[in-house]
């Protein structure tokens, strides 16, 4: 009787999870145009190399050579802004913002020009300068790779439409 309920139990939350539509995050169903894409890159190398391999990650074929379906990444900036001080008058936090200018091309017609934006927050500290220039590269790094599945989210969207 316990195993009926426990598999009941289990079929219907595997039923409720299908019916609303989740899917395990970086699960992307592809459309038939978005097999192969061109990525043109004017921006960090390490941003490109997230591109690229999120694009093979999700089973998209990344060809330097001119493909129907073009991604440009125009340009990457990230900017610091400060969030709040020490009493000595030291920044204690900032907030980091990654911006990435982007273009999708279908068959060299315009499709979507986006700018996605990634913010974190990061405290500084002086006394520990080696060990915080090492957190806020990593930190820097998570922002691209956020960066990059947002993009890709949005060409798929556009892609499906």
């Amino acid at each position: 009787m316990r195993v009926t309920i426990n598999l009941v139990l289990t079929l219907l939350l595997i039923a409720t999870l299908n019916g609303c539509g989740f899917q395990l995050r970086g699960n992307y169903q592809l459309p038939e145009t978005l097999q192969a894409v061109s990525l043109q890159s004017q921006v960090s190398k390490e941003l490109s190399e997230h591109m690229e391999q999120r694009f093979i990650h999700s089973g998209i074929q990344v060809s330097k050579a001119e493909q129907p379906v073009v991604v440009r990444l125009l340009s990457d900036k990230l900017e610091r802004r400060t969030l709040s001080l020490f009493e000595s008058g030291q920044v204690a936090e900032y907030e980091l913002l990654y911006q990435v200018n982007y273009q999708l091309f279908n068959n060299e017609k315009l499709l979507l020009e986006r700018t996605v934006e990634v913010a974190r927050d990061y405290q500084d500290d002086p006394n520990f300068a080696l060990a915080k220039t090492r957190e806020r590269e990593m930190l820097v790094d998570e922002m691209r790779a956020e960066a990059s599945r947002l993009i890709l989210q949005q060409i798929i969207s556009e892609m499906s439409e």
